[in-house]
């Protein structure tokens, strides 16, 4: 049996401990967990920065340093997400719907853990401790499986927390951690079916195809994030200067920072080049089609495609024919992930709504709420660009299954 599949089987095991576990039982392990994190804040640092130096040693871009760096206030704002999952409503127990049929049958569809959940991503350790925590107060426990690239942090933090379940007699396996980073691992974890009960994986193109060729379990895939911001003819200037720098700019390594701005033919002339130089003045490379060059009076490149997740600053901008063109870029372009519109004309932020295929369409907002914190469900487990069971922020519902309990006063079948 290999490495892989015998943690998995353990973890198996252990997921079905910690779906028995009660609410309180599940927010009093959390908060042990913060508080250990916390205690041990030095020796987590340590390791991430050893993680760093390597990268950065081995050419390791910039935007990839951004997601692996722990510094202070992620790693406080990540112990702090600990807390917060823990005061989060439990959703496993929840009834979903109650109704009794003619012969007195009462049935109940109830919200149940999905049993174990594995999850392979890269560069960001704080998504060993967000994935671990949702999942276990959602009665979870997760194989996780992170890039090499965070390998000592990501052993420290699973090292941590599994420390902190076995002190409340819990298997350390409740959350485990695949030690392997090589492709072997991610296939292996894909053909365990019969184990693992759901597969997530969050990253770039390669690892999502890898997955999707390989798996026989179910997959929830967390792709790129090819996000847009429409200019409509009638958006107000400020406000789409605001949107627009605030999606591209504010933190351009995530997955919903806007990568490519689409302006509305009509009007585009007024409002391009201060866009333009709004974009510039915050550092960002510029790409843009012909009209957009020349409606900006910029020096503009076209990109080398339009369906680039460049997660720096650097951003593509294209004009469009109205709301249709739009549309019809995302339909091409797009990756189903985050797209908004900014526009004063609440007939074309409609349309755009209504045909725009994505997981999250916004109508005069960044493109940056697209987040469990920002959506109000607390840490996320990521973005779902999938429509089954779940699509968006994956928060603690999304992490749950259901069952149907019926009770009956020995009714039998005819």
């Amino acid at each position: 049996m290999s490495g892989v599949r015998n943690l998995a089987e353990r973890a198996k095991v252990a997921s079905r401990k910690l779906a028995r576990l009660k609410t309180e039982e599940k927010n009093q392990l959390l908060c042990a967990m913060a508080d250990g994190l916390a205690a041990q804040e030095e020796k987590i640092r340590k390791a991430n920065e050893e993680d760093v130096q390597a990268a950065r040693a081995a050419g390791t871009s910039g935007a990839l340093l951004d997601r692996l760096e722990l510094n202070e206030k992620r790693f406080q704002e990540m112990v702090e997400g600990v807390r917060q999952v823990a005061r989060l409503a439990d959703p496993v127990g929840e009834v979903v719907k109650r109704w009794t049929r003619p012969n007195g049958l009462e049935i109940f569809k109830i919200r149940v853990p999905i049993g174990l959940i594995g999850i392979i991503y890269e560069s960001r350790p704080n998504v060993t401790v967000d994935s671990a925590v949702l999942c276990l107060k959602a009665g979870n426990a997760t194989l996780l499986r992170g890039g090499r690239e965070a390998k000592q942090s990501n052993r420290v933090l699973a090292d941590v927390l599994g420390q902190v379940a076995v002190k409340r007699g819990l298997p350390a396996e409740v959350i485990a951690l695949v030690a392997d980073e090589g492709r072997e691992s991610v296939a292996e974890m894909c053909g365990l079916e019969g184990v693992i009960d759901l597969l997530i994986p969050r990253g770039g193109t390669g690892l999502i195809a890898t997955v999707v060729q390989h798996a026989r379990v179910p997959v929830i895939k967390h792709a790129d994030g090819v996000c847009h911001i429409f200019v409509h003819r009638d958006a107000d200037p400020k406000m789409a200067e605001a949107i627009v720098v605030n999606a591209k700019c504010q933190r351009p390594a995530t997955c919903n920072a806007a990568e490519t701005l689409l302006v509305d033919r009509v009007g585009a002339e007024k409002v391009l080049p201060q866009l333009g130089r709004a974009l510039q003045g915050k550092g960002v490379k510029l790409f843009g089609d012909e009209a957009a060059a020349k409606a900006s009076g910029l020096d503009l490149q076209p990109p080398k495609e339009w369906k680039t997740e460049y997660l720096d600053l650097t951003m593509a901008i294209r004009v469009v024919d109205g709301v249709e063109g739009a549309l019809e870029h995302l339909e091409q372009y797009g990756s189903h992930h985050s797209d908004a519109i900014v526009t004063e004309d609440r007939k074309a932020a409609e349309e755009f709504m209504r045909g725009a295929d994505s997981a999250a369409v916004y109508w005069n907002a960044s493109t940056r709420f697209t987040d469990g914190g920002e959506f109000g469900f607390g840490a996320e487990i990521g973005i779902s660009t999938d429509k089954i069971h779940a699509r968006g922020p994956m928060g603690l519902e999304e992490l749950t299954s259901y069952q149907y309990l019926v009770a009956g006063q020995g009714q039998i079948r005819e």
